[in-house]
C-alpha cells in the first residue's frame, strides 16, 4: 500500500473510531506528513519497505531540529501510525521498538569560518557542473536551508534583485530570508549560465543537475561525504551542519535568537537556543586557548600560594 493512502485511511480511523480530537488529529498529520515527504526523498512507495532503521534514521535527523518534547510527539504519532497498519493489515510492526529520550541534546557539529570559507574555494567554477553545486551549498549555508527546501526551491521564490528568498518549509510554512550579498554574485551566475545549458524541458526548479532533472537530496549528502574526504575534514559535514554553521555564526555575529528562529523557520523558540550553547560552549574553548594561563595551571598556582 502507498504511504499517502495508508494514512488518508489511518487519520480516517482515529477521527471516527477513536474519536480524537481535533486538536491530535492535527498535530499528528503535520508529524506524519513531514515523516512521508521524508520517506518519498528516500524512493519508498510501499508501506512493505519501510523499516526500523529507516524511521530509526528519521528520527535522528529530526532531532538535529526539534526539541525533545516535539520529538517524542513526532515518535508517539509514528509509532500510533504503524500500529494502527499493523493491527489492520498484518505483518510486523517497524515502530515498535521506536525509543525517544525527552532528556538533554548533543550540541550540533557545525563549521568555523575556515572550513566554510575551504569548502567553498575548493570548487572550479569555469566548470558547468562544478558550479552549480559551489550555487546550491552557498545557499544552503548563506540562507540556513534544509536540504529538502534548497532542492525543491523554484524561480519565482528566489528575488536575487532584491536578496530576498521565500522559502516553503516544514508544514507548508512560509518564511521570508534575506540572501547574503556576497552570494548573490554566485548565484546569478549559476542562474544565467549554468541554469539554461542544463534545462532539457521547460522547469521552474531554482536547481537543475546537468540531465535537466531535480537535484536530489540524497545526491547533496554525497557531495558532501566527497568533499569531506577530499578537503580532508575530521568532521562529518552534511548539508544539514551547514544549516547549523549559518545559525551558529549569525549568532557570533550577533543576531538575536528570535530572528535566527524565524529565518530557520524553527516552530519552537527552544529549538533555537540549543545554538547559545553553541556559543558559550566556544566561548570556553577559545578561553582555555588563548587566555595567557590556562584553569589548571591558575588553580595550581593558588594552591601554591596557599
Amino acid at each position: 500500500m502507498s504511504p499517502e493512502k495508508a494514512l488518508d485511511e489511518y487519520l480516517v480511523r482515529i477521527r471516527i473510531s477513536e474519536g480524537k480530537s481535533e486538536r491530535t488529529v492535527k498535530a499528528y498529520t503535520e508529524d506524519l506528513k513531514q515523516y512521508l515527504a521524508w520517506l518519498q526523498e528516500k524512493g519508498i512507495e510501499d508501506t512493505d519497505d519501510i523499516t526500523a532503521l529507516l524511521i530509526q534514521d528519521f528520527i535522528i535527523e529530526e532531532s538535529l531540529d526539534k526539541a525533545g518534547t516535539s520529538l517524542a510527539r513526532m515518535a508517539a504519532s509514528i509509532r500510533s501510525f504503524h500500529r494502527d497498519l499493523s493491527f489492520m493489515y498484518g505483518g510486523e510492526d517497524p515502530s515498535a521498538n521506536l525509543s525517544v529520550s525527552r532528556g538533554a541534546r548533543k550540541l550540533p557539529v557545525w563549521c568555523t569560518e575556515q572550513e566554510v570559507a575551504k569548502l567553498m574555494d575548493s570548487f572550479d567554477d569555469s566548470v558547468p557542473e562544478e558550479l552549480m553545486r559551489h550555487a546550491l551549498l552557498e545557499m544552503i549555508y548563506s540562507c540556513g536551508l534544509r536540504v529538502s527546501e534548497v532542492t525543491s526551491l523554484t524561480l519565482g521564490r528566489v528575488d536575487l534583485d532584491t536578496g530576498m528568498l521565500r522559502v516553503l518549509g516544514k508544514g507548508d510554512k512560509e518564511r521570508i530570508i534575506p540572501i547574503a550579498s556576497g552570494s548573490i554574485p554566485l548565484l546569478k551566475k549559476y542562474r544565467d549560465t549554468v541554469r539554461p545549458l542544463f534545462m532539457k524541458k521547460k522547469s521552474q526548479l531554482f536547481f537543475l543537475n546537468r540531465f535537466g532533472r531535480k537535484v536530489t537530496p540524497r545526491s547533496v549528502e554525497l557531495l558532501m561525504e566527497n568533499k569531506c574526504a577530499e578537503l580532508g575534514f575530521e568532521k562529518h559535514i552534511t548539508p544539514h551542519k551547514l544549516r547549523h554553521s549559518y545559525a551558529t555564526h549569525l549568532l557570533k555575529g550577533g543576531a538575536d535568537l528570535r530572528s535566527i528562529q524565524e529565518m530557520l523557520g524553527h516552530a519552537d523558540i527552544s529549538t533555537t537556543e540549543i545554538y547559545t550553547h553553541v556559543a558559550s560552549s566556544q566561548l570556553f574553548d577559545g578561553y582555555r586557548q588563548f587566555h595567557p594561563g590556562s584553569l589548571e595551571g591558575d588553580l595550581d598556582d593558588d594552591k601554591k600560594r596557599k
